[in-house]
C-alpha cells in the first residue's frame, strides 16, 4: 500500500509518499513544491497540481490523503487555501486515487496520541515512529508525513482498523537515511 500525503499551501505545499508492507512503513519521497508568492493564484495551484502529478506517476500511490479544511481569522487565507484544496481533491479523482482527508487533530492524535499535540513533537514521533535519523522539516513536510501515516494506520488494517504499529525500515534503498543522504536540507 503506498500513500501520498499532502499538507496544501498557496505557497508551499508540503508531501510525503509513505508504503506500508511486510517490512514496515518505508518514506519513498517527500519534499515541498514552492511557489513563488509573486506569481497570480492560478499560476500558483497549477504548480501544485503539476508537482503532485509528477510525484504521482514516479509512485503510483493508490491513496490521497489531505487534511480537512480548517477555520480560519483571515478570510483571504482560507478562501485561497480552499482553492488549492480543491485542485488537489480534483486531481486526486483525475488520478483515480482513493481520498482521504483528517482533522489536524485526528493525524495529531494518530502520530502522537494527543489531539493537541505541536507540529514539533508531531514530527519527533514521526521520526521515532519510521525509525529516521533527525526530524523532518520543513513542518510542511512533517504534516505531510503525518496525514500518510494517519492513513496507513486507519486503512491498512482492513476495514478501518488500525495497522500494527512496526518501525520502518532503515538503510534500505527506499528507506529514509538514502533519502536524507541526498536530501539533507530536509533535516533538521
Amino acid at each position: 500500500m503506498v500513500v501520498l500525503g499532502v499538507d496544501p499551501g498557496s505557497r508551499a505545499t508540503g508531501y510525503g509518499v509513505l508504503s506500508f508492507g511486510e517490512g514496515g512503513y518505508d518514506i519513498l519521497s517527500c519534499g515541498v513544491i514552492r511557489l513563488k508568492a509573486s506569481d497570480a493564484l492560478p499560476e500558483r495551484i497549477y504548480g501544485v497540481c503539476s508537482g503532485l502529478e509528477q510525484i504521482i506517476r514516479l509512485y503510483r500511490p493508490e491513496r490521497l490523503a489531505i487534511e480537512t479544511a480548517f477555520l480560519s481569522h483571515n478570510v483571504r487565507s482560507a478562501l485561497v487555501l480552499g482553492q488549492v484544496r480543491g485542485a488537489v481533491i480534483a486531481l486526486a479523482m483525475k488520478q483515480k486515487l482513493d481520498l482521504h482527508e483528517y482533522a489536524p487533530s485526528e493525524v495529531k492524535r494518530a502520530v502522537t496520541g494527543i489531539g493537541s499535540a505541536s507540529k514539533k513533537q508531531v514530527a519527533g514521533m514521526l521520526a521515532r515512529l519510521l525509525n529516521i535519523s533527525g526530524q523532518p522539516k520543513p513542518f510542511d513536510v512533517s504534516d505531510a508525513l503525518g496525514i500518510a501515516f494517519c492513513d496507513l494506520l486507519r486503512n491498512t488494517a482492513g476495514n478501518g482498523a488500525a495497522a500494527p504499529l512496526r518501525k520502518g525500515r532503515t538503510g534500505t534503498k527506499k528507506g529514509w537515511n538514502a533519502f536524507l543522504a541526498a536530501h539533507p536540507e530536509l533535516v533538521v
